[in-house]
């Protein structure tokens, strides 16, 4: 996963998960991430160390993955997505369609 895939999982993360968090860890990984703020902007915003900004983004970063390996909810979201998709293409297969719309119903 490149950089821009990366940093994209993890917006998206932040946007399912974030109310999980503290909201200090949420804002600084959300200004990070959404604002393209760098580090030492942050830790000036926050009042703290770069290095401090450094560590609670990586923490962050990996409590998110954490929520998302317990609940699955970005993998449901992507999965979901991908047979809409999948049937808008076979919208003509009245067979495949049906099939496609009964996985997508029993998606959690």
């Amino acid at each position: 996963m490149d950089g821009i895939e990366r940093r994209l999982r993890m917006v998206l993360l932040n946007d399912l998960y974030g109310a999980l968090m503290t909201d200090k860890r949420s804002e600084v990984l959300r200004l990070y991430l959404e604002e393209d703020l760098s580090l030492q902007e942050i830790a000036q915003i926050a009042g703290v160390s770069r290095q401090a900004v450094h560590d609670a983004i990586l923490r962050a970063e990996a409590r998110l993955e954490g929520y998302e390996s317990a609940l699955g909810l970005l993998a449901r979201r992507e999965r979901r997505a991908r047979l809409i998709a999948e049937a808008r293409e076979r919208l003509d297969d009245r067979a495949a369609l049906s099939a496609l719309l009964d996985q997508i119903e029993n998606t959690d």
